[in-house]
């Protein structure tokens, strides 16, 4: 079976996982990994890429038509060359566009910045800016560079308020007021991808870091996330979507069991690690507490000034599956705190199956505010925005405890899982 412009998927709709997963597989299956030879062999059960079984098939799905690539320094190889210049160098693709998300094509952008409009130096090709852009706007830069399929292949970390998959989003809505095609090429959820996990958002408080109702921790990949997209969000005026599904990924896997590169995906995105953790403690930049931007392991330590071993001990003692806390102290060379020597605590994981990073979060903001007395949520109400509503803030400041907080999301992540389980590509484990 071989990869036809018709898609490896079907359009958007409620297709097959199995049938899905079966074409991947069968398309895999003895050819090469890449335009050109790989510069160095892997193992022969690693996880292939979306871009790698494009590549395969003789990229037959981008034949005669214009492409424009919304990716950033995540779209590499298997051997870690980037795609731009691969696709650019192959003669059986017409790429005429790069297209950067926050932080940038070539990802020197901090948080809630972009590297702007240019030409990439290497391939000559001009690089449009997508990040603050949506809708007709947005619609507007597909049609100006002149392309016919919008191709997306960016690492997402597997949170709801990582702005990746929102700008795959706003690209699908974009394509489709342009009459534009997507093609989503996917790559593994770090996380893995056995559940879903926490709140799930409001309409009300849509934002860049969360456009549409969907778990805190999706638990799904990029791929997966388009169909849902196009088949529960988008189904008024569908866009004219094909998915491109990776090989060899199983639901339990975490990114270091790949065999794949990883590139961080942002500033302070530096390991899986950090990703595994992500989802529980970003809800600390709702609050007036360092969540560690500014050390060597964002995320993974958090605090402030005047904090002590009390909150680790806090932490640490209410039993949380998979991981532990100590105290720890860390200086911050930028954003919160900086310059500042704060006390705090330190996530070990040491159970990544048991591991649930959104109580872990929410046990940390329980635990904080009632062992420091300075704790504060951000005056802008932000952690409205990362939660997807209010009713996370005003628990923690009725002293509920994890479990409180769980049971009052669980009803509509239940529900979001009954959804979710149609547009799943890869079996559970």
């Amino acid at each position: 079976m071989s990869l036809s412009r018709r898609g490896l998927m079907g359009l958007a709709g409620k297709a097959s996982a199995a049938g899905a997963l079966g074409a991947a597989g069968a398309l895999g299956a003895g050819r090469a990994t890449a335009a050109g030879a790989p510069r160095t062999s892997h193992a022969p059960d690693r996880v292939r890429t979306g871009f790698e079984v494009l590549a395969a098939d003789g990229y037959a799905v981008l034949d005669g038509q214009r492409v424009g690539v919304v990716t950033n320094p995540t779209g590499i190889t298997a051997d870690a060359r980037h795609l731009v210049d691969v696709l650019h160098a192959d003669a059986r693709v017409r790429l005429v566009a790069v297209f950067g998300p926050e932080h940038g094509f070539r990802g020197t952008a901090q948080a809630g910045d972009s590297e702007g409009a240019g030409r990439d130096p290497a391939t000559g090709l001009p690089v449009y800016d997508t990040y603050g852009k949506s809708g007709q706007l947005l619609a507007d830069v597909f049609t100006a560079a002149g392309i016919d399929t919008v191709v997306f292949d960016i690492q997402d970390v597997g949170a709801r308020f990582y702005t990746y998959i929102w700008t795959l989003y706003d690209c699908m809505r974009a394509a489709a007021l342009a009459g534009k095609a997507v093609v989503v090429l996917d790559r593994p959820n770090p996380m893995g991808g056995r559940r879903a996990a926490g709140p799930v958002l409001e309409r009300a408080y849509a934002s860049f870091v969360g456009r549409e109702p969907i778990a805190l921790a999706h638990g799904m990949t990029a791929a997966e996330l388009a169909l849902l997209f196009n088949g529960e969000f988008l189904a008024a005026d569908p866009v004219r979507l094909q998915t491109v599904p990776m090989t060899g990924w199983r639901r339990d896997c975490f990114f270091d069991g790949t065999g794949l590169p990883w590139v961080p995906p942002s500033p302070n995105m530096p390991t899986p690690g950090t990703a595994l953790a992500y989802a529980g403690t970003c809800l600390f930049e709702g609050t007036n507490l360092s969540e560690g931007r500014g050390t060597a392991t964002p995320f993974e330590v958090l605090g402030a000034e005047g904090i002590d071993r009390r909150w680790a001990e806090a932490a640490d003692a209410l039993g949380l599956p998979g991981v532990w806390f100590r105290e720890a102290y860390f200086t911050p060379t930028f954003s919160k705190h900086v310059g500042k020597v704060c006390g705090g605590v330190r996530l070990i994981v040491h159970d990544r199956q048991a591991f649930d990073p959104v109580r872990a979060g929410i046990g940390l903001l329980v635990t904080a505010r009632r062992t420091w007395s300075g704790f504060a949520w951000r005056s802008d109400h932000w952690i409205d925005r990362l939660t997807g509503s209010d009713r996370v803030r005003r628990l923690v400041d009725a002293e509920a405890g994890v479990e409180e907080i769980a049971a009052d999301w669980a009803a509509g992540l239940e529900r979001f899982a009954e959804v979710r389980e149609r547009y799943l590509l890869y079996p559970p484990p």
